[in-house]
């Protein structure tokens, strides 16, 4: 049973709406809403032609497919991109070509991947002192390779 309902609209028919691949998938793969190519080392913002009302308190999580990186190079470019639960336009997927060669993409042809995900609001709390903690300010690299 489906924890939460997003209702989407798709202007290219339902074979466009969203779907999970297989039983055990995480995210249900977006298709492209155009036909259109991104040169190597380009990125570009690729209309889906869907727009979606995402349950408040939940975001959709775009996400690389990793077929498409491993087989092409191309990749969602701001990894994960976040649709917030008050948007109603298009959703668009920002994708790079870090091959050597033009990708070429066809409209169906599944570009990436959305993932539902709970949202937790936090409040501020202004501080002169953090607490102290064995890594403290450690960061980049401090703990080694091995």
């Amino acid at each position: 049973m489906p924890d939460i309902t997003v209702r989407i609209i798709s202007e290219h028919g339902e074979e466009f709406v969203p779907a999970y691949q297989t039983e055990g998938s995480a995210g249900m793969d977006i298709r492209a809403g155009e036909t259109g190519g991104i040169e190597a080392g380009a990125f570009k913002l690729v209309k889906t032609g869907l727009r979606m009302a995402i349950p408040a308190g939940y975001e959709a999580q775009i996400r690389p497919r990793s077929g498409l990186a491993l087989k092409q190079g191309v990749t969602v470019l701001n990894s994960p991109g976040t649709i917030d639960s008050d948007y109603r336009g298009e959703v668009g997927i920002i994708l790079i070509n870090h091959s050597k060669n033009t990708f070429r993409y066809e409209k169906g042809d599944r570009i990436a991947q959305a993932v539902f995900a709970k949202v937790t609001r936090v409040s501020i709390q202004s501080a002169d002192t953090l607490d102290d903690t064995e890594r403290s300010s450690g960061g980049f690299g401090h703990s080694g390779v091995r």
